[in-house]
């Protein structure tokens, strides 16, 4: 037995000292490539020109045009255009994520959320486009960007970097996965739940004040997919299933954030899934292969072009195609990206779209660290292809931009064998840069700290989001006793057992309690979902089955049979709740709300007024038999579109 403990003992001293030296070869490394890639920069002078300040970003003691913020945007671009090298246009083509390190500085090793170093990307792969995913705290995130773009501005032209973002605004009730100190709002499905476009164009402002404070330029979003499968797992980042509210809030979302034209207080939205990511078969999402297929057994693929008209009427700076094959509707079943159909044919050409066009994240290899791919490529129709014609064929489709990859090498080789030329590589780079000379980053990317600090998440605009919240809530039941009283809203002061809800908010409006002593019980509850956990991202994505699972829908009727119950329901998506409503005294629909907002309309001091932006199923048997790209066409729904209640 000594000898067995002595030897694993041994094995992992071993081990850790194996790690150690690993780790210190890692960072020694990195800290030497980062010291050698910085002496290539040399810094920015200032020059004075008509009494006016203008950055001398390719450092040769003159104005050029491409520097003259007063000279017309094409020009500026053609200008920057003839000065870059093939290996500059190549690395404008890719938009990884990048990373922060503690404190707000730059990232100066790989990570898992990003396999590059900053100095590394910008400085040798001359990258200058990034997508954040967790962020620390607004001052650090502020600073960082002042960082990242000083360090942009000391490389041979000084190209300016573009910052890029998902959602980060709304609510979800157990996960905060991003980081920030945001306004809290509803997610986009809640937005549609108030009908109010004024409210979104709103949104979009404050929302684009926030993320201009700290450096962000690019909005991954709004979602134009239609609802139209319930059992999707991105419902709640659209708005909704029927066509001309997603057009109405897709227009007042993108006009928000840009503005009545895109400029220096912009920032850039890039609408997405082109051409409509909802009608997914069975509802599985593309994101995995089993969801690859987009199919229109209803022959509605018309219908889902509708929000992305209106978009491109706003004037979208930018579209992403989805991952998924849009089923026998081109001649070619590959995914979007992949479809010159769809992006060159039916965008570029029959709608006249002349913005940035960007894949959605890793449709060229999956996401790796260490050589372990922790996800799988999306690249749905061509999967057999190597990875060089895997570029060549979203490039020949006319896609300007590849998201979440950086294969700036094998995109060199192409063009180097004669597989791409080398004009057609300026026409991808002549619409990214005149996307940064419009929002004004040659110019002045840099932001203020203090600022920043004052701006996001101030006190104005968390009132606004809060009051969203309560807009976005929509009462579908609320049964009256034996004296005919409706149950909502409720008294105050009465006893009060809760489900999820933090104790210190349920203290301002009644007390505490036991079930058994109770008056009333409210349970926040949400939509259920399959668990799948065999990808690293599988278990993010709420997807599958939408009945209650036994035993859980048993303790719920339960509570219910014992106490008149009020069941407040995250419906990120549309569940199946035949039993429950059937035996609750109120149902009330929230799509991101914090709990002083669910309390608010629950005891009365705010009335509903939402209204639903999809159906609510009666039945999975009935979920099956939808057609996956029709709206509103579940059998006997529980609740129609557009039902929603309020107090008299």
């Amino acid at each position: 037995m000594k000898t067995l403990f002595k030897a694993t003992l041994y094995f992992v001293l071993i081990a850790l000292g194996i790690i150690l030296v690993a780790t210190l070869i890692f960072n020694s490394y990195y800290r030497l490539v980062n010291k050698r890639a910085e002496k290539e920069l040399q810094a920015v002078s200032l020059l004075t020109v008509d009494g006016l300040q203008f950055r001398d970003l390719n450092k040769n003691g003159k104005l050029d045009p491409y520097e003259d913020r007063r000279q017309p945007v094409e020009v500026r671009g053609d200008d920057i255009l003839k000065q870059m090298t093939l290996e500059e246009k190549v690395g404008l083509m890719w938009h990884p994520p990048i990373g922060i390190d503690d404190g707000g500085e730059l990232q100066a090793k790989p990570s898992i959320l990003s396999p590059v170093s900053t100095y590394d990307a910008i400085i040798h792969r001359k990258l200058n486009h990034f997508n954040l995913f967790a962020v620390p705290g607004t001052r650090e995130l502020a600073l960082w960007s002042n960082k990242i773009q000083q360090l942009a501005e000391k490389t041979r032209l000084g190209i300016p970097v573009s910052i890029s973002t998902d959602p980060r605004h709304g609510i979800q009730p157990d996960t905060d996965l991003l980081g920030g100190n945001w306004s809290r709002w509803p997610a986009p499905i809640g937005l549609a739940a108030t009908r109010d476009s004024a409210l979104v164009v709103e949104f979009g402002r404050i929302a684009s004040q926030e993320y201009r404070a700290v450096g962000i330029r690019t909005a991954l979003h709004p979602m134009a997919d239609l609802a139209t499968d319930p059992r999707w797992a991105r419902i709640n980042g659209t708005f909704g299933e029927d066509a001309q509210l997603a057009a109405q809030m897709t227009a007042a979302y993108i006009y928000g954030f840009q503005g009545d034209e895109l400029g220096p207080n912009s920032v850039a939205c890039m609408t997405k899934h082109w051409p409509g990511g909802g009608p997914q078969e069975n509802g599985e999402d593309a994101h995995f292969h089993y969801g690859k297929n987009q199919v229109y057994p209803g022959n509605n693929f018309k219908y889902h072009l509708i929000p992305f008209q209106a978009a491109l009427k706003a004037n979208t700076a930018m579209i992403m195609p989805y991952y998924g094959i849009a089923v026998d509707q081109t001649n070619e079943n590959v995914g979007m990206s992949f479809n010159k159909e769809i992006i060159t044919k039916l965008l570029r050409e029959e709608y006249g779209y002349d913005g940035v066009v960007c894949t959605d994240w890793g449709i060229i290899e999956g996401f790796s660290f260490l050589g372990y791919e922790l996800v799988e490529a999306k690249n749905w129709g061509v999967e057999k292809l190597p990875v060089e014609e895997r570029i060549a064929k979203v490039i020949r489709a006319g896609v300007d931009q590849f998201g979440g990859n950086m294969h700036t090498r094998q995109l060199l080789r192409l063009v180097r064998k004669g597989e791409i030329s080398e004009n057609r590589i300026d026409e991808s780079a002549r619409r990214l840069l005149r996307a940064k000379f419009v929002l004004g980053l040659f110019d002045d990317p840099f932001v203020d700290p203090d600022r920043a600090v004052e701006i996001v998440n101030q006190e104005a605009f968390a009132a606004k989001g809060k009051l969203a919240q309560r807009r976005s809530l929509v009462l579908l039941k609320n049964k009256a006793n034996a004296t005919g009283t409706p149950i909502l809203p409720l008294q105050k002061g009465i006893k009060v057992y809760t489900e999820n809800i933090a104790p210190a908010a349920i203290s301002n409006y009644a007390q505490p309690a036991k079930l058994d002593e109770a008056d009333v019980a409210i349970l926040r509850l949400r939509t259920p979902f399959e668990e799948r956990d065999d990808d690293f991202m599988e278990n993010k994505f709420h997807q599958g089955n939408l009945n209650f699972p036994e035993p859980e829908l048993s303790r719920i009727l339960k509570i219910i049979q014992q106490k008149p119950t009020i069941i407040c329901l995250y419906m990120d998506r549309p569940p199946v709740i035949p039993e429950i409503n059937r035996q609750c005294s109120g149902l009330l629909a929230d799509f991101g709300a914090q709990d002083d907002a669910v309390l608010d309309v629950l005891f009365g001091n705010y009335t509903p007024t939402g209204k639903l932006p999809f159906e609510v199923p009666s039945s999975m048997e009935a979920v099956s038999a939808q057609k996956e790209d029709l709206p509103y066409d579940s059998k006997d729904p529980l609740f129609p579109f557009g039902f929603g209640l309020t107090y008299e």
